[in-house]
């Protein structure tokens, strides 16, 4: 054993020896490299000046303008809070309701029983189920769909899968926990339903519609989402909450919308 960690160390320092740098001070200079994008996006951003704010009018249509691909890209959002992830009292996470929905549908599993189950069902859910459900998820080792619902009285039983699912655990913040498990399956069915979650940087992402839908409607989901982060505000975050608003399509340039705008407009919907 001794022998051949002299050998890897030997290896090792010959590498570096050979390329002047360590393998971490490499990865780290690749990093530091401007990204490389193709010709079809850097055509794409032909028009758009880096660092521009644009009226929420004008951001939607290029968007729509520089969705290209051969299919219907997704429209996204990014919007940096004015948060610290860091401190629990200043997570922001929760789900809202679009007007027009995202265009995408999703497998839905729900464990429920009895009458709640025959009502998940009805509403669409692509799977129901209680015992058998969780045993099918142990023996899988994770659930094959995209989202899990569950009625709170069963949650005592799904809690034996914490292991297995760990943040897909439906739970009661981010709405996939209720006693009216059919209408949360309707909306998610209906792909009106949108979990927002912030992440380590203190960005939300959220998809807010197809690039064939009319520009109203992109607005209006927009909106809609932006006046429920604006109700989730924690009490402790300081500062300009709504800092930066970017909208994007699956294969398109980032566009940034003027926040005060948008935040003017959810205040009054």
């Amino acid at each position: 054993m001794a022998d051949t960690e002299v050998v890897v160390s030997t290896t090792e320092s010959a590498e570096e020896e050979k390329h002047g740098l360590s393998t971490a001070a490499r990865r780290r200079a690749k990093s530091s490299r401007p990204r490389r994008h193709s010709l079809r996006f850097l055509d794409l951003t032909k028009n758009i000046k880096s660092g521009d704010v644009y009226p929420l009018d004008e951001a939607v249509e290029l968007v729509k303008q520089k969705a290209t691909a051969k299919f219907d890209e997704t429209v996204e959002a990014a919007i940096n809070l004015g948060v610290d992830p860091r401190h629990g009292d200043q997570m922001v996470r929760g789900t809202t309701t679009l007007p027009y929905g995202t265009g995408k549908s999703r497998v839905v599993w729900v464990f429920a029983r009895g009458e709640k189950a025959e009502e998940a069902k009805a509403a669409g859910a692509d799977l129901v189920g209680a015992e058998d459900l969780v045993e099918r998820i142990q023996k899988e080792g994770g659930a094959n769909c995209d989202i899990l619902v569950a009625d709170p009285d069963v949650m005592p039983l799904v809690f034996r899968l914490g292991q297995i699912l760990k943040q897909r655990m439906p739970n009661a913040k981010a709405g996939t926990v209720s006693p009216n498990v059919a209408q949360v399956v309707r909306e998610i069915k209906q792909a009106k339903r949108v979990e927002y979650r912030v992440d380590k940087n203190g960005i939300i992402h959220a998809p807010i519609g197809k690039a064939s839908f009319p520009a109203e409607q992109i607005k209006a989901n927009l909106i809609t989402l932006v006046s429920a982060l604006l109700k989730a505000r924690p009490a402790s975050a300081k500062g300009k909450y709504l800092k930066r608003i970017t909208l994007s399509s699956t294969m398109g340039p980032g566009i940034h919308v003027d926040p005060t705008e948008v935040q003017r407009l959810a205040e009054h919907s």
